[in-house]
């Protein structure tokens, strides 16, 4: 129900053959352009408002372009690069005498795409990926893209101009770029004093240089300064490709290798369907490791930072990842169980009476999971009443079979019928419009009946209130029991996703709710003083002073007064909201416990910055001139 936004999604792909290879096996100059195009779209749900392609060619003459890049912004953005470079294409070959698809642009040997969403609010072009550095010497041209937020650019930026620097926008990509850019200035620079002696000419320095690049080296010198949640994905004009993942593991990365390419992507079913291997050929990138491949096409994975706590997202397996990845499915399903005795309580134990449907589409492999709980549940409470029963009672297999027969009540209740065109009406106007984006099945709900819809995330609340809970009114339940399969949205997100202000969180909202009613707004005067003290501390001495304000107060008192709040005058039925507790989480994703969005544990310290900072800019817009 509620739109957030995806982390960006990065591609990958060295071609390991000649290119003369992949036009006799495949009939194609364009296999590499070809599979990146497939990796996009595959990954189309982790970037809508802008897209980039990269591409390099290790064997062109000098006079001829080796670097070839495409941007676009916008849902189209996908399409549309590949529009433009199809054109390319044919107009470089297309009633030119002698000339082939193998020396048209964007036909290389490395390839790069990305698929962005901000994370800041910024937009425009000069934001979008990848990023070019460019120079006269191939070994020292970068491209730069990758799936990241860093926190402390403040003190990249003042990194970055201390060395004399002057970069022309301040944000954390161009930070990066300025970052990398000058250990590869620095790693030419050590290599040329290496071999300048030894060198028979210039050009064979310069070659040189081009077969030696040790790509760790410029990681080193700048990754241990990154704070946050990032895969940092590089090519070099002379043919030297890396990604690099954070420390934590926040941010996914997966890679697969055969004879003829390298491939790395942010999902690994992405990578499976465009490669066509099962998931046990397709390895997961390390935390704190690099994939990094020479000019050559050598491929070897290195440690560039040091281990640390494992902090994968969980995020990312309950509502970003796509559901086709064989764990992730079996994950969202696990999550769905675990909220199976909120629901039971909700009910008050009806199930006879109760409906349960799903909405987004998102949701419905949890809604599978949450199903298979309850039938888990009611198999033994059938097991239970049919011990009960006297098999002497004449009418004994008359009861069995009436306690057998009974089914849960599953039905598609909503469907989405229209795209709310916004610009048409605002205010009372839009919020009646979005009360109609969802249509609903008629006829299977009964005013007796509790109505149960499993969501795989409540953060803002606001589709809830505007559209769904209006929507599921009109088929007139008792009871409307929301359901959300991941734990309580309270903390902003500074790795990645577009969720920074504390009042856009319900639960936040709902707390302080709770403050006011029971007269301990004084708290939040409190929490601010702390959130001041925090920032005036070294960085990684800060901690998360916001919890005190979700220490008042249990779960389930903060869900019943969100169910109150989104319970507007019209709405007839009881409005209840179950979320899955945080212990659950952790039973149904183990592997990645990365939970700071639900616990406010933050991995790094520049997440308790956020926090704090983001507490102190809520109260000081809110609260200042009380």
């Amino acid at each position: 129900m509620e739109a957030i936004k995806h982390e960006c999604g990065v591609a990958l792909i060295r071609l390991l053959k000649p290119l003369d290879y992949y036009y006799e096996k495949y009939g194609t100059y364009a296999y590499g352009l070809n599979k990146l195009y497939l990796l996009m779209e595959k990954q189309h749900n982790r970037g809508q408002e802008a897209a980039g392609v990269g591409c390099v060619r290790l064997e062109a003459a000098p006079g001829t372009e080796y670097i070839n890049r495409c941007r676009a912004m916008g849902t189209g953005a996908i399409q549309e690069i590949f529009a433009e470079i199809s054109q390319s294409i044919d107009d470089a070959v297309k009633g030119v005498e002698g000339a082939s698809l193998k020396d048209a642009p964007y036909i290389g040997d490395l390839y790069m795409g990305h698929l962005r969403y901000s994370t800041t609010g910024r937009s425009g072009m000069s934001y979008v990926h990848p990023f070019l550095r460019r120079n006269n010497w191939r070994s020292q041209n970068l491209l730069l893209c990758g799936n990241f937020n860093l926190t402390n650019v403040d003190q990249i930026f003042d990194c970055v101009v201390s060395h004399g620097q002057h970069p022309r926008i301040y944000s954390d990509t161009v930070m990066v770029l300025e970052q990398l850019g000058h250990a590869l200035d620095k790693e030419h620079d050590r290599l040329f004093s290496l071999y300048k002696d030894s060198a028979a000419n210039d050009r064979e320095l310069s070659l040189r240089i081009e077969d030696e690049l040790n790509v760790a080296n410029v990681l080193r010198r700048n990754a241990d300064l990154w704070d946050g949640g990032f895969v940092m994905c590089g090519i070099v004009g002379s043919g030297d490709m890396f990604a690099l993942r954070d420390r934590h593991g926040i941010r996914p990365a997966f890679y697969y290798r055969d004879e003829e390419i390298i491939v790395l992507a942010s999902e690994r079913p992405a990578i499976q369907t465009v490669m066509n291997v099962d998931s046990a050929s397709v390895q997961e990138l390390e935390p704190g490791h690099a994939l990094i491949v020479n000019k050559k096409g050598e491929m070897h994975i290195e440690s560039i930072l040091p281990e640390a706590a494992n902090s994968r997202c969980s995020f990312e397996r309950v509502y970003f990842s796509r559901g086709s990845d064989c764990d992730i499915y079996k994950e969202r399903k696990s999550l769905g169980k675990h909220v199976v005795p909120g629901i039971i309580e909700a009910v008050g134990g009806d199930l006879e009476n109760t409906v349960f449907s799903y909405i987004p589409n998102t949701a419905e492999v949890a809604y599978y999971g949450m199903m298979e709980g309850l039938e888990a549940y009611m198999t033994e409470q059938k097991m239970a009443e049919i011990a009960a029963l006297s098999p002497e009672a004449p009418d004994y297999m008359e009861q069995v079979r009436a306690i057998v027969g009974r089914r849960l009540r599953r039905e598609k209740i909503a469907i989405k019928d229209i795209k709310l065109r916004t610009f048409i009406a605002e205010g009372a106007s839009r919020n009646d419009l979005a009360a109609h984006v969802y249509d609903v099945t008629y006829g299977v709900v009964k005013p007796t009946d509790n109505l149960v819809i499993i969501d795989d995330s409540i953060v803002r609340g606001t589709t809830l209130k505007q559209s769904i809970i209006r929507m599921m009114d009109r088929l007139k339940p008792k009871r409307i029991v929301v359901v959300s399969s991941s734990p309580q949205v309270r903390y902003p997100d500074c790795y990645g996703i577009d969720m920074s202000r504390m009042e856009e969180f319900i639960a936040f909202r709902a707390a302080v709710e709770l403050l006011r009613e029971r007269g301990k707004l004084s708290v939040l005067d409190d929490v601010y003083a702390a959130c001041k003290e925090q920032l005036s501390l070294p960085l990684a001495e800060m901690t998360n002073a916001v919890k005190r304000i979700y220490d008042q107060f249990t779960d389930t008192e903060i869900s019943d007064k969100m169910a109150q709040m989104l319970t507007t005058p019209e709405i007839n039925a009881e409005i209840k909201i179950v979320y899955l507790p945080l212990e659950g989480l952790h039973e149904a994703i183990p592997t990645c416990p990365g939970d700071w969005y639900f616990s406010g544990n933050y991995p790094t310290p520049g997440g308790n910055r956020v926090v704090n900072q983001s507490f102190v800019n809520y109260y000081e817009r809110k609260y200042m001139k009380r």
